[in-house]
């Protein structure tokens, strides 16, 4: 049964590995959307800036967490982030999942909301969904929603707490270091609203190990050192207009 959420609501999850699916509706006027996630201590804040998977670093140094890419379904567009519950550290007490619009703000884009699935389950009835609605319209990024830990058992809440300084701004107040210096530099170079392929990843992994449900490629546990698509900035995360 999916759980319908309301902002605030939360549910247990039974799953060991969960896909949250960002939904929206593309159109003109419509920024680009980016789902990103920050895995967060005890104390709330992240370890170190390898703790924030987005578009420039999208696979954590430990693989349990990753991002899938683009899709375009049938009533829009997604973005995808990919947790293994199971085998998260056990310094990881929270994991954020997030949205960020492309320099404008959220009241441009069209059914945002974010759908969680048992990602071991082939065309499996959701999990979760929760339809977001900005409090103020001015928001250029939003905490969708949380993984969090409960005893040795995951559950999920529905948040919605928007940030209208952007993903750098929130970064920042989860112990993200950002480099004001140098201009950010986006890992794809092709926004999503380019014509997109029916049911094809835009940005994903390469295809490796089998095909996982929903279309995703699997990600290759590849060294970040020798993976000439995965960039650590020295400093630490880029941003622009975030």
């Amino acid at each position: 049964m999916t759980h319908a959420m309301l902002k605030g609501s939360n549910v247990p999850l039974d799953a060991a590995t969960v896909r949250a699916v960002l939904r929206w509706t593309p159109g003109q006027g419509v920024p680009d959307v980016d789902a990103s996630a920050l895995l967060l201590g005890s104390d709330g804040r992240v370890r170190s800036d390898e703790d924030f998977v987005f578009y420039n670093q999208p696979r954590h140094p430990t693989g349990k967490v990753w991002r899938l890419g683009k899709k375009r379904v049938a009533d829009g567009l997604t973005d995808t982030i990919q947790t293994d519950l199971a085998g998260l550290e056990q310094g990881v007490g929270r994991v954020l999942l997030v949205a960020s619009a492309d320099g404008l703000p959220f009241d441009r884009v069209p059914g945002l909301g974010i759908v969680l699935y048992d990602a071991a389950v082939a065309d499996g009835e959701p999990l979760a969904r929760f339809d977001i609605k900005p409090e103020t319209g001015a928001e250029t990024a939003m905490i969708c929603g949380e993984l969090y830990r409960r005893g040795e058992a995951w559950k999920f809440r529905a948040l919605g707490e928007g940030y209208s300084n952007g993903l750098k701004g929130l970064a920042t107040d989860f112990g993200i270091s950002v480099d004001e210096s140098e201009p950010e530099e986006r890992a794809v170079p092709e926004a999503a609203s380019q014509p997109l392929p029916a049911e094809q990843p835009t940005y994903g992994y390469p295809q490796g190990g089998g095909q996982p449900s929903y279309g995703y490629p699997q990600p290759v546990p590849v060294p970040a050192a020798l993976d000439p698509d995965f960039r650590l900035p020295p400093q630490g995360p880029q941003f622009v207009g975030r």
